[in-house]
């Protein structure tokens, strides 16, 4: 196989549909003008497109259809993440997270810890990569504040039991956060059966968007402080940051052409259907798995059992460290992958593999091929067996 084998979507969901490449070009040279800014047709139109996204997405993520306003775009999901966090936490406060976190999570509760006195715990995950919602339910303090987790692990591909930890958040009365950087688009949410409060998502991932553009979605009865300040085009005399949603939580000009994109993803999602795109990626993620099983000299993390999980799936080589391993994947046999610590660091280190340079991540994508796995199962079994003296 001569053309490249892209298996890092967990980091970027790759190719895209294509309808979301027409959509890159023709909506900017439609309506690439600065919406909210200007009364001009053309302006208006381009703010209405904004706010029909905005009633889409928080339709997708069952959130409050009758408050689509408390839909906020983003940078991208560590910048939502960082708005949340430290939008909700205050000096004293105490705040539970899970080893299964990006560090767009972990680090933001760092500085916190170290700058605000904010004491964090942080549950680990099971043999097979769950949280146990009693062990959020025992965590709970009186100044508990948040329990904040990502809903999929971008390293080992466990889904955790969103609505279960919801229900333990309510009936503690504490605000419930969620990353779904590497769920949506591909597992249902439902923010209001999950009792999901505040929920932060990227759209370069399985929401088959583009890079630079993400957001936030608040449930009407969740207030977050304000963090940052600047233009909205909105009130312009008002000296202070305005109070009301998008624009408490949106700073400046949006990005307009990827909200656009946004909505050419949300398109193809609803023509393949969700639960076809997770049924395939999931099939080949069977296979893979099942053929990395089968290789002496291989380590395959937290794959006992595929059930609640994400075609993701880490391996080690017994004897070879994960970044020349990935090289030679790279050279030898053309194939795409992410090795090292993936950004979650808390993961690696519960596993063991910290030391080693964490390992090599395979994450399979809709237009992923059983082809494509059976090279990639060959060219493991080839190292494992060649490469390595």
């Amino acid at each position: 196989m001569d053309e490249i084998i892209y298996l890092d979507n967990a980091a970027t969901a790759w190719p895209k549909p294509d309808a979301v490449y027409e959509t890159l070009g023709s909506f900017y040279r439609e309506f690439g003008v600065n919406p909210g800014r200007s009364g001009f047709d053309r302006a208006i139109e381009a703010g209405d497109k904004i706010q029909a996204v905005r009633k889409r997405l928080t339709a997708f993520f069952g959130g409050d259809e009758d408050a689509p306003e408390r839909l906020c775009f983003s940078y991208n999901a560590t910048d939502a993440l960082n708005l949340i966090i430290q939008g909700l936490v205050d000096e004293g406060d105490h705040v539970i997270s899970t080893n299964l976190e990006h560090n767009s999570v972990l680090r933001p509760l760092n500085h916190l810890t170290r700058d605000k006195k904010v004491q964090v715990t942080f549950l680990p995950f099971d043999s097979n990569g769950f949280i146990d919602p009693d062990e959020i339910a025992r965590a709970v303090r009186p100044n508990t504040k948040l329990v904040i987790v990502n809903h999929g692990s971008n390293v080992i591909g466990s889904v955790q039991p969103l609505a279960d930890i919801g229900q333990v958040c309510t009936e503690k009365e504490v605000i419930f956060a969620v990353d779904t950087s590497q769920t949506a688009g591909v597992i249902p949410i439902n923010m209001k059966e999950m009792k999901i409060d505040v929920l932060a998502f990227t759209g370069h991932k399985a929401l088959m968007g583009c890079t630079g553009i993400g957001g936030l979605c608040v449930r009407k009865d969740v207030v977050l402080n304000h963090t940052r300040s600047g233009g909205t085009g909105v009130k312009s005399a008002y000296p202070y940051h305005l109070d009301e949603y998008p624009y408490r939580l949106e700073f400046g000009t949006v990005n307009i052409v990827g909200i656009a994109a946004l909505w050419a993803g949300q398109e193809w999602i609803e023509q393949q259907g969700i639960e076809q795109i997770y049924s395939h990626e999931m099939k080949l993620a069977h296979k893979l798995v099942d053929g990395f099983k089968q290789i002496k000299g291989v380590t395959v993390y937290c794959c006992d059992s595929l059930e609640n999980h994400l075609s993701t799936v880490t391996i080690n080589f017994d004897k070879l460290d994960a970044g020349n391993a990935g090289i030679i994947l790279d050279v030898d046999f053309n194939i795409a992958t992410r090795t090292g610590l993936h950004c979650a660091p808390l993961v690696h280190q519960q596993l063991g593999i910290l030391e080693r340079d964490g390992g090599v991540r395979f994450s399979i994508g809709f237009f992923n091929t059983e082809a494509q796995i059976d090279h990639a199962i060959d060219a493991v079994a080839t190292i494992a067996r060649d490469y390595i003296k």
